[in-house]
């Protein structure tokens, strides 16, 4: 019995004693082949580029639409290329008019082909590698209702024998502190090319979605009328908007007729709800509405043949033609060397329906906002009193533009006829003293009613409203 059991402890203790040193050899081996492999903190092989390279500053997109300027209260939005202004490059800003300074352009070029032009640097404009640094020339807006902050043109200069690292440049930013490039935002410079043809023929640019803006079955209905008339493309500066207005954003952009530009104007600045500095007080003009104007003129100069600048309730309405393509086939014959046609806007109070109730459809009950196609009636024009226009523009005929007129155009300014073309504006009344009896009645819309009313409800199924 004694010999079973120092028989057994021996087999135990020889088990033990050859599992310990089994498991020593793995260990070994598995440190071995640790060691042989890189650990993410060495140094990497020189042979093995690194996977994500690191791109220079003037590569990196900016993260917002609106970019402070260092050193400054200033901001820039885009930059383009003016081909009408000798390819100089006009950086699209906003400035503060009571805190002017010096300014200067960073400039930076792709590749290396500025070695010659570095070569030549001249005491005004410093190169260093791909970029150059010159002098800045500001120019504010003439229309600035007062606010301290405005649209304006930064423009770039150079000289002679930097010339060719200018016209190469594809990236821009603005500093106040020439000897520093530290922590620089850059813009792409966009324009580059002069096009003849273009991918859209008639787009529309609204300036600005603020406050929670709601409402989403007038916008959805607006939209599908564009449709009708000839319009390919709506552009959208938006601020704030409501969560059923977001929804029918999304699906016209997903649709491909919408693109939705950010414009978080209200980050930077404290924005004016109105356009009289000594009424509405704030730091710019109406969200920057005047900065998001002139900046999708720029952005769209190659991109559409006309441009139409109006707010999201109103509507260009060609009451003559019937569609936008035949009205400026007629204008541009009648008026071949005008770029800017202004037309005329007409006030239909929101506040007066029309009476038998033929378009108060119960599937549009619960989205909120204002059904356009109940509103026929008109406000008449009032002789003594200014009736303010919007715009139709051929971008590459316009420097500048204010809300109501062009502040700087090539060729002629037309007012086109009230018959011809004017603005559906459903709004607020201006004249609401006037019965409905005084008020004009307007049916144009009711004319689009077989393909508009399907489409309407489409567009909001699709929004999920």
């Amino acid at each position: 019995m004694m010999q079973r059991k120092l028989a057994l402890l021996v087999g135990i203790t020889t088990f033990t004693l050859l599992l310990v040193l089994r498991w020593e050899h793995v260990i070994r081996l598995v440190s071995l082949m640790r060691s042989e492999i890189p650990s993410a903190e060495s140094e990497p092989q020189t042979d093995q580029p690194s996977a994500e390279p690191t791109l220079p500053p003037w590569q990196r997109a900016p993260t917002e639409t609106i970019t402070p300027i260092p050193g400054s209260r200033h901001f820039m939005v885009s930059a383009f290329k003016d081909h009408r202004r000798g390819g100089v490059i006009r950086v699209i800003s906003i400035i503060c008019r009571q805190e002017l300074q010096p300014l200067y352009c960073v400039l930076c070029a792709n590749d290396d082909a500025n070695t010659d032009a570095n070569a030549n640097a001249s005491p005004n404009a410093k190169a260093n590698g791909r970029c150059m640094t010159s002098q800045a020339k500001v120019d504010i807006h003439s229309d600035h209702f007062g606010f301290p902050f405005h649209t304006s043109d930064v423009f770039c200069t150079t000289t002679t024998s930097q010339q060719a690292l200018y016209e190469q440049a594809s990236y821009v930013s603005i500093t106040s502190d020439k000897n520093t490039t530290d922590n620089m935002t850059f813009l792409t410079i966009q324009n580059h090319e002069i096009k003849e043809s273009f991918k859209y023929k008639f787009t529309i640019c609204i300036s600005n979605l603020f406050g929670g803006y709601n409402n989403a079955l007038q916008f959805a209905q607006t939209m599908e009328v564009y449709k009708l008339i000839g319009v390919q493309r709506v552009v959208i500066y938006n601020t704030s908007c409501g969560p059923d207005v977001e929804k029918v954003l999304r699906y016209y952009s997903r649709e491909g007729m919408l693109e939705v530009v950010p414009w978080p104007i209200d980050k930077f600045l404290t924005p004016s709800t109105g356009w009289r500095y000594d009424l509405h007080h704030g730091d710019i003009h109406y969200y920057g509405q005047l900065a998001t104007l002139n900046e999708c003129i720029y952005r769209y100069m190659y991109q559409s043949k006309y441009l139409l600048l109006n707010d999201i309730d109103e509507i260009i309405m060609p009451y003559k033609h019937g569609k936008l393509e035949k009205l400026m086939d007629t204008l541009q014959q009648q008026h071949p060397n005008a770029g800017v046609f202004r037309i005329e806007n007409h006030i239909f109070p929101k506040t007066q329906f029309e009476d038998t109730g033929r378009f108060r459809l119960p599937q549009w009950r619960r989205v909120p906002g204002v059904n356009i196609l109940e509103h026929i009636y008109r406000e008449p024009d009032r002789k003594n009193v200014f009736n303010p226009t919007k715009l139709l523009i051929d971008p590459r005929r316009v420097e500048r533009t204010s809300v109501h007129s062009t502040l700087n155009q090539f060729g002629p300014v037309v007012i086109v006829p009230f018959d011809v073309c004017r603005i559906i504006h459903v709004r607020a009344p201006l004249q609401g003293h006037l019965a409905k009896d005084q008020l004009l009645v307007d049916k144009k819309l009711w004319e689009f009613e077989k393909r508009l009313i399907p489409s309407i409800d489409n567009a909001l199924n699709q929004s999920g409203l």
